[in-house]
């Protein structure tokens, strides 16, 4: 085993019998664990996961968590597990040890790790270094809260090749030796602060934990434009190597711009690669992911010119200001994985045209006021859907013109009836899908759908 403790004939439960306890539970059962998994959902809610943990010879509780789980030397507890529950509160309580499900992934990759984090931009950052790695035909995984768990991946990894992985919060905060070779820290705005007791200081804490192990030969890919993300990199290990990235302002390493043209400088070695504009992705907060993405791949040893063939091809990820099409000239676009404040004040910027947007979901806390100016600039219309309609309505109505909808397909209706030629409708809730949908995918999809729907009969 590449790191970390001998499993084999010792006791594991796993918590959780989602994507990453699943997969976690039979990673470690297929090397000589004894595995227990403990979900609070009934069982006839969870047919399918059953019937695997019975194939594998996994035994399982369902309805609740019991005494049984804290039967265990160790107990893995899945990122959808808040750490207040009673059951994780009473096996800290014991002493049981606890570790994410990216922990254990990790004791079995004998290669490289390029971990990325931050508030937004992980998913198409972590697609774009990938996809960086794909071209430049080195081997690789992509993985982590991306959508494949990293222990349903690391077994299919190739000898050596690296894993490029997608890491939240939540998997962070039960890490013991998980050490990356490159680190990448986006952002750290707000949220989901209700896992930590509404503390941003416990959230940003948690975020940092992705360099806490890093040492000698390893390297730290962080936003020098973002305040908190730079207070956080006083607490990185010295022995790193530290690559900032900017949008403003030169930098002596790193990536930058240079009069018009993005640079990186890793470990001595200057690369200009190409103007934003040349970019298949578009807005600022895509030129910081490719700033980012770059550095992870020009430090890992993959060629400038073939990064520079990458950032002019790669089309970006589903429901991330996702193109859907062009309908009597109006741009429909779904940024379903807007959950925060945050990724919508991005998706705002990234439209010069005038902006008919759908706001609403399962609100978290939201504080809209960051939003004011660029509603008040860019916005023609605002549209609320969602449990948080009426808080919408009350934060945008005396900024713009505000309708309500009921369902998905009634908000695409509308914004399609009240768009001009050269507008742009906009999915880009600002909030979580649990209120109408299965989740931000499904929000998507049902945008998606609605918009094909659509007669392409002229006005």
């Amino acid at each position: 085993m590449p790191g970390g403790p001998e499993v084999r004939a010792r006791r594991f439960c796993v918590i959780g019998g989602a994507r990453s306890g699943l997969a976690v539970a039979a990673l470690l059962k297929n090397h000589g664990a004894q595995v227990f998994l403990s979900e609070k959902a009934p069982s006839n809610s969870m047919v399918s996961v059953r019937a695997e943990l019975e194939q594998m010879g996994i035994s399982s509780e369902f309805g609740g968590n019991t005494e049984r789980v804290l039967d265990a030397d160790t107990i893995v507890v899945s990122p959808g597990v808040p750490s207040d529950v009673p059951i994780v509160k009473q096996a800290r309580a014991r002493g049981i040890p606890l570790v994410s499900e990216l922990e254990v992934a990790a004791w079995f990759c004998d290669g490289p790790i390029v971990a990325i984090t931050g508030t937004n931009g992980k998913t198409t950052t972590t697609s774009l270094t990938g996809r960086m790695f794909e071209d430049a035909r080195l081997p690789s995984v992509v993985a982590g809260n991306i959508g494949t768990a990293f222990s349903d991946a690391v077994g299919k990894m190739p000898s050596g090749g690296t894993a490029i992985l997608e890491v939240s919060s939540f998997q962070l905060d039960y890490i013991v030796s998980f050490r990356p070779r490159v680190a990448v820290l986006l952002n750290v705005t707000p949220d989901h602060l209700d896992r930590y007791e509404h503390s941003f200081e416990k959230y940003t804490a948690s975020k940092r934990r992705i360099f806490e192990n890093q040492n000698d030969g390893d390297a730290l890919v962080y936003n020098v434009d973002d305040p908190v993300t730079r207070s956080q990199v006083e607490y990185a290990p010295r022995a790193i190597q530290r690559l900032p990235f900017s949008v403003r302002s030169q930098l002596p390493q790193g990536a930058f711009l240079d009069r018009g043209t993005m640079v990186a400088v890793v470990k001595g070695e200057r690369s200009e690669l190409l103007p934003p504009e040349e970019m298949s992705l578009r807005g600022i907060h895509n030129l910081a992911n490719a700033m980012a993405a770059t550095l992870a791949a020009r430090f890992m040893g993959v060629r400038a010119s073939s990064i520079r063939a990458t950032l002019r091809n790669f089309r970006g990820v589903e429901h991330r200001l996702e193109f859907v099409r062009e309908r009597n000239g109006v741009w429909f676009v779904n940024d379903s994985k807007a959950t925060n404040v945050d990724s919508v004040w991005y998706a705002l910027q990234s439209y010069t045209q005038p902006i008919i947007v759908i706001i609403g979901g399962r609100d978290k806390g939201n504080d809209y006021s960051r939003l004011y100016e660029l509603v008040q600039k860019r916005v023609k219309t605002v549209i609320a859907i969602g449990e948080s309609a009426e808080k919408v309505v009350d934060a945008f109505s005396k900024l713009a013109p505000v309708a309500r909808a009921t369902s998905m397909e009634e908000a695409v209706e509308m914004g399609a009836a009240m768009a001009a030629p050269g507008d742009v409708v906009l999915l880009s809730p600002a909030c979580a899908s649990f209120d109408w949908f299965q989740n931000y995918e499904h929000r998507g999809r049902m945008f998606k759908d609605a918009v094909m729907k659509l007669s392409d009969t002229s006005r």
